[in-house]
């Protein structure tokens, strides 16, 4: 069962969090940035690539295995395409700035490919399909986790694949529809906020090394008891994919796109069996809906997500969702209710905040 949360106010919360990243290293402006996304995740009911990272990230930063203040290195550049270099900076500073590279070159051609290399963990991949979306732009983004082996092939148990999200971002005038999801049947964040006492992860979302399916966070993490920071590595366990040989398939081509076709690398195997650091890579397109004759791509998009949501329910008052909508309410009443964190989360990015020397805001008891 899950434990009660911690109501903490967004503007408390965001304020919070950037002043963490600020004291570990970043400016100012970057300290925002990177509050402002993990935010957006919470917000939107993602809260496993929310503010539960931010012990994680700041670890990163101390060991070097991340740099604040990076910017992108071009690799390789045509009008339409692009290869670059995040640098190993945070993802939440080098994703917006692949991002709005592809949309430059889309909104002048029509369509552009970005490869991005060595980006620090790049958080919820729907943020930067809703960001292309706001500029009229379709996106499509695969990606994978240089030496981030968590998941285990369809038939396996042996780790091979990270959770390697696919997202798809779609415009319309009433509002982006965007679809993100990892490969596994759960992403590793959801695993890590139930072993913060969180909403448990569903029956066989792991498997244990002799095959037997589990839903015990220890699965990945090994022993966690009296400990704030988790760590996959200690784990001998792994993710399972989503959709038997379906998922197992979209991870697989993910490494093949985001790591090899990128130059990043895949998530395995790892050269001496340790990881130093672990890295996002992440192929993009972007299309500009004009330039392919649609002129009413947006209205079109708009009656078909019509028609498809007025299917008659298979549980009566139960109604027919499409991709983005349970995120668009969530973050509705969140901006109103504040965001839901576990005592141990909480807990955790207090003691963060202790360790730079700040003091972390009195927020209520948990509720139950």
């Amino acid at each position: 069962m899950a434990e009660p949360s911690t109501m903490v106010p967004v503007a408390v919360l965001q304020g919070f969090i950037a002043e963490i990243f600020t004291a570990a290293g970043c400016d100012e402006a970057e300290g925002k940035q990177v509050a402002h996304h993990l935010l957006s995740a919470n917000l939107t009911g993602h809260d496993s690539h929310g503010v539960i990272r931010t012990p994680r990230y700041i670890q990163w930063l101390q060991e070097g295995k991340v740099r604040a203040g990076q910017s992108l290195t071009v690799v390789h550049e045509t009008p339409t395409h692009a290869i670059v270099d995040g640098n190993y900076g945070l993802g939440q500073t080098i994703g917006p700035l692949a991002v709005d590279l592809g949309i430059a070159k889309a909104k002048q051609h029509g369509l552009a490919v970005i490869g991005l290399r060595n980006s620090g963990h790049i958080g919820r991949i729907g943020d930067w399909g809703e960001r292309a979306a706001e500029q009229g732009l379709i996106s499509i983004h695969f990606v994978n986790v240089q030496a981030g082996e968590l998941v285990a092939p369809y038939g396996g148990v042996d780790r091979r694949f990270s959770t390697n999200p696919v997202c798809i971002g779609v415009p319309t005038h009433e509002g982006p529809i965007i679809l993100d999801f990892a490969t596994s049947l759960v992403a590793e964040g959801k695993v890590l906020v139930a072993s913060n006492g969180g909403k448990p992860v569903p029956a066989g979302s792991l498997i244990e090394p002799d095959g037997r399916l589990s839903a015990d966070p220890r699965t990945l993490y090994g022993e966690i008891a009296g400990t704030h920071v988790r760590d996959s590595a200690k784990g001998a366990g792994a993710l399972r994919a989503f959709g038997e040989h379906k998922g197992s398939g979209l991870a697989f081509m993910c490494e093949i796109l985001a790591g090899c076709l990128t130059g990043g690398g895949t998530s395995g195997p790892i050269p001496g069996g340790k990881r130093s650091r672990i890295a996002n890579g992440m192929l993009s397109i972007y299309l500009s809906p004009g330039s392919f004759g649609a002129a009413q791509f947006e209205d079109a998009a708009r009656d078909y997500a019509g028609y498809v949501k007025a299917s008659r329910p298979a549980e009566p008052g139960v109604e027919v969702l499409i991709p983005g909508e349970p995120e668009s309410r969530v973050r509705a009443e969140r901006l109103a209710k504040g965001i839901p964190l576990q005592p141990d989360t909480w807990a955790a990015i207090c003691a963060t905040a202790r360790g730079l020397g700040l003091t972390p805001p009195a927020v209520p008891t948990p509720n139950g």
